[in-house]
């Protein structure tokens, strides 16, 4: 019992510690976030996209299409599903942007979608990505609790 603990918890800092590279926003504290969402749902994706199904009102096969065929990492497809809700996009139209800019990072994909960093909209990425890898304990925008 003890090594799964200690081995969960050296994937969850190897996670986190190269978020930086693999998220890119532009942000240190988001690309943390980032990498304690792809963590915990790495330990169990059928909850997490049950978790995302709800709270988007997006379906499973839509989900396992942006982790299968994008190859959208979990926290990416939590990033994706937020900007669509924060820009007005669609989610395709979000999809498009990422896979033209895949390699410029989510911050360059933000920034395409039309949010700004500083703006109203990115502060509040920053705080449902933050509450989101809090375990989904944190609130929405509106005070009320988050369905995620």
């Amino acid at each position: 019992m003890r090594k799964a603990v200690s081995l969960i918890f050296t994937l969850l800092i190897t996670i986190i510690s190269n978020a930086q590279d693999l998220y890119n926003t532009g942000s240190a504290e988001l690309d943390a976030d980032l990498g304690k969402i792809n963590a915990e749902a790495n330990l169990d994706f059928g909850a997490f996209k049950t978790n995302l199904a709800l709270s988007y009102d997006v379906s499973d096969k839509k989900i396992d299409y942006l982790s299968i065929s994008v190859k959208m990492e979990p926290a990416e497809i939590y990033l994706a599903l937020e900007l669509s809700k924060l820009s007005g996009r669609s989610i395709d139209q979000v999809v498009e942007v990422y896979e033209v800019n895949r390699d410029k990072g989510w911050g360059f994909i933000a920034k395409e979608l039309g949010i700004k960093p500083g703006s109203p909209e990115f502060h509040n990425l920053k705080e449902n990505t933050k509450n989101k890898g809090a375990k989904g304990k944190g609130k929405n925008n509106k005070g009320k609790p988050k369905k995620c």
